[in-house]
């Protein structure tokens, strides 16, 4: 079979996970024959993204969150006026993808929570089948559980969710756990898309924190923490391009533009990860067994701190206070049915795509 891709470009995890998946179809015979990555202003395509994949690849421009002036948190107003403002760019971005879709011969679109190709499948009659998958479509399942009332952004990260995926036959929710599916929603539960080089890893503890912040804004936490505690290594990952590849501030604390192979070798020799709850490190962290401290940037990032808690993976915070994390090192166990879970992600998600049509 023949897929195209359309991907969100915010972030890393959107990423990982088509480049994990162009693989694991390609291993079974199938091709991608494009991939269409939504690019933002204040972000460039990792090198490790565009050197991993074999299809090629377009951009296209998307709206994105606008980050605070502290670069820590998403600026709602600003990202409301500058998407409002700049609207008349997303037109030629929606042809653009209905254009690359209908002329790629492709039998299968997977949309990697990218809004516009749901907003394409809604302005336009598209005959492809699209499927939309995400951590984010986990939370519309019935049995997700999550205490509304502690989370009022909620709502509209769920309204969001639903508009990147019109026009879906079926969601994929990625999960840190197995469970049935919610037909009622068209939703079915599937493993994280783990890289086979974390598959491959061979983990190991070593003195230091690893860590990576999706807004550089909150080195300032970590610069602070160190000043008390300058005798733990740590060893955090951002993407600050300003700064160069690595920003060495003493013997102990250094800064590095994120670089996959080395972010994942830092990864495995860990002795424990922090980070702003994006999924698919979260995920990894679980994986090669490191306890995680976890300081969500927005909503979504909110509820996927929530449920890797409530799965003994870790523990949440509102800012980077390591010392939570070293306390709770002492007593973690990791948790051995998650590699299993994620091991068998391969055959569980390909079955789905391989059974769209």
């Amino acid at each position: 079979m023949r897929y195209i891709f359309v991907v969100q470009g915010e972030g890393r995890g959107h990423l990982t996970q088509a480049m994990t998946l162009e693989g694991l179809l390609r291993e079974r015979g199938h091709e991608v024959v494009k991939i269409l990555v939504g690019k933002s202003p204040s972000r460039k395509l990792p090198t490790f993204f565009l050197q991993g994949v074999k299809a090629d690849v377009q951009q296209f421009e998307s709206m994105n969150f606008m980050p605070s002036a502290d670069n820590r948190k998403p600026n709602m107003v600003s990202t409301v006026l500058f998407n409002s403002f700049n609207m008349h760019k997303y037109y030629p971005s929606m042809q653009m993808i209905r254009d690359e879709i209908r002329s790629s011969g492709a039998d299968v679109v997977v949309n990697f929570y990218e809004l516009l190709a749901g907003m394409t499948y809604f302005f336009y009659e598209m005959d492809t089948p699209m499927v939309s998958i995400g951590h984010q479509y986990l939370f519309l399942h019935r049995d997700f559980g999550l205490p509304r009332h502690k989370y009022p952004g909620s709502m509209a990260l769920d309204f969001f969710s639903k508009l990147t995926s019109v026009g879906s036959v079926k969601h994929l929710a990625l999960s840190f756990r197995e469970m049935p599916p919610d037909y009622e929603h068209n939703i079915i539960v599937v493993p994280p898309l783990l890289r086979r080089e974390v598959l491959d890893l061979a983990p190991s503890e070593g003195d230091y924190i690893h860590g990576y912040m999706l807004n550089s804004g909150f080195s300032k936490d970590v610069r602070e923490w160190h000043s008390i505690h300058p005798q733990v290594p740590l060893r955090f990952f951002w993407d600050n391009w300003e700064a160069g590849k690595i920003h060495k501030v003493d013997d102990t604390l250094s800064f590095y533009l994120i670089d996959d192979k080395e972010f994942l070798h830092q990864m495995a020799g860990c002795r424990a990860y922090a980070s702003t709850a994006g999924f698919e490190s979260v995920c990894e962290a679980m994986y090669l067994g490191k306890p995680i401290l976890m300081v969500p940037s927005h909503i979504e990032q909110e509820i996927n701190a929530f449920d890797a808690v409530r799965s003994g993976a870790g523990v949440s915070c509102d800012r980077f206070d390591l010392s939570r994390l070293l306390d709770f090192a002492e007593t973690f166990k990791a948790d051995d049915s998650f590699r299993s879970w994620a091991a068998s992600a391969s055959d569980v998600i390909a079955r789905e795509l391989e059974n769209v049509i």
